[in-house]
């Protein structure tokens, strides 16, 4: 089998993605402009981004923020609620910057208190979607208390996913950061409008990650890591060549005080190095082949937007992450700090 040591690639895009505001955001927003061209901003801010005058706003800060010597073009998403009604849709669509809805079941991940307590509530806006073809961006948990959180996603699934789609057969739909053989075989069985993303964390690290050595604190995320039957399911999804798989990072930057804590906050930061990180997953199962049409293509061609033009390299040279990034008023701890990975990323 012939080795590759180079891969030249379209520019890729990360179709989930936490910015945060304020100083976090000028922060971390260089990380993911190097790579990327285009971002789904996720809209989990405190105050959420409810509507599209909000989203607009919120854009406008991240242009602010991007340095003059980066392309980044931020894809905004609403926050969906309870109340979020058929008209804010249609003012979405009309702006041209709106590309999707987030729906967080309340209560299931980070700033996510405000989220919708019965998918029922939300029947003239998921109505109003499927007709416009706005899609709607699901973090596919339940938070039922009763449900082992590694069994979360699959819950989900019977309970919402497919009612979800008997109700709505043409809703575009993307099962965010997939985590499960269950979702993997969901997603593939779905129609042609159902897709999902995949982290770079979720293909390299199963949930063993968590615990050797004690508590890994920078390896908590929500959904949490799984079992490796698991992630090898992710793999093969991501690995496939199917185009309802394509890259979301679901970079999440918090704060190191905030990470080692007695209640810690849930999320990687894997921004910093996740071209590396991805295609690291890519070449373990000797798939390098597939990782343009994942990265860079798949997503663009499901939300109906071009394709972008420049080039990205990656070459494979090992070198080590930071043990630490400046943020906020602390630090940043990055996936793989202080370690090696096996690929390095440059622009074209």
């Amino acid at each position: 089998m012939t080795t590759i040591n180079t891969l030249t690639l379209t520019r890729p895009d990360d179709w989930h993605l936490h910015l945060r505001d304020g100083e976090a955001l000028k922060a971390v927003l260089p990380d993911s402009a190097r790579q990327f061209a285009r971002a789904m901003i996720m809209p989990n801010l405190r105050p959420p981004v409810v509507n599209t005058a909000m989203a607009m706003a919120y854009r406008q800060r991240i242009l602010a923020a991007l340095p003059s010597d980066l392309k980044f073009e931020p894809l905004m998403t609403l926050y969906l609620t309870d109340n979020t009604s058929a008209a804010e849709i249609k003012q979405a669509v009309a702006s041209g910057v709106v590309h999707g809805v987030k729906v967080y079941p309340a209560g299931a991940t980070t700033n996510s208190d405000s989220g919708v307590t019965d998918l029922a509530h939300c029947k003239l806006a998921l109505a109003e979607m499927e007709k416009l073809g706005l899609p709607l961006l699901v973090h596919a948990e339940v938070t039922d208390a009763q449900v082992d959180v590694f069994d979360r996603e699959r819950v989900f699934i019977e309970r919402h996913m497919l009612p979800l789609l008997k109700d709505y057969p043409a809703l575009k739909l993307v099962f965010e950061h997939i985590t499960t053989k269950d979702a993997a075989d969901f997603v593939q069985q779905s129609p042609s409008n159902v897709a999902a993303t995949i982290t770079a964390h979720h293909l390299l690290m199963n949930r063993n990650a968590m615990f050797v050595g004690g508590i890994q604190p920078h390896h908590y995320c929500l959904p949490i890591l799984k079992r490796e039957e698991h992630r090898l399911a992710l793999l093969r999804a991501a690995t496939s060549g199917q185009a309802k798989f394509f890259l979301g990072t679901d970079s999440a930057p918090h704060a190191k005080h905030t990470k080692e804590a007695a209640c810690g906050c849930a999320g990687m930061y894997t921004a910093y190095s996740a071209m590396e990180l991805y295609a690291e997953a890519f070449d373990a199962v000797n798939a390098l082949d597939k990782l343009e049409g994942f990265a860079s293509f798949y997503g663009a061609d499901f939300y109906g937007l071009p394709r972008n033009t420049d080039r990205i390299q990656l070459r494979r040279e090992s070198w080590n992450v930071p043990t630490h990034l400046p943020f906020d008023e602390g630090s940043l701890i990055p996936l793989r700090a202080g370690q090696a990975v096996a690929w390095k990323m440059q622009r074209l």
